[in-house]
């Protein structure tokens, strides 16, 4: 089963498909830009030292975003890897 979370809910090394982007105007059109759009698989690469901001690795790159960026993003998640990061 499949759970739907905002990217920044993630764990390091989860993957998550880009279900929708929660938001409009030029930060949606940035993060479209950027290749972040709904079906594009990715995975959380890490972390800086204070959470913020968050590195994936999208297609064949790697893409650091702030947590208020990653706030729009609806992502889907495994739902068992979902309860295994969060223990």
């Amino acid at each position: 089963m499949n759970k739907t979370i905002k990217m920044r809910e993630m764990a390091d090394n989860q993957r998550g498909v880009i279900k929708k982007i929660l938001t409009s105007g030029d930060m949606g059109r940035r993060l479209r830009e950027m290749g972040l759009v709904p079906g594009t698989t990715f995975f959380i690469q890490g972390r800086a030292p204070l959470k913020d901001p968050v590195a994936i690795k999208v297609r064949d790159f790697t893409l650091a975003l702030r947590n208020n960026e990653a706030d729009f993003i609806l992502v889907e998640v495994d739902d068992d890897e979902y309860k295994e990061h969060a223990a």
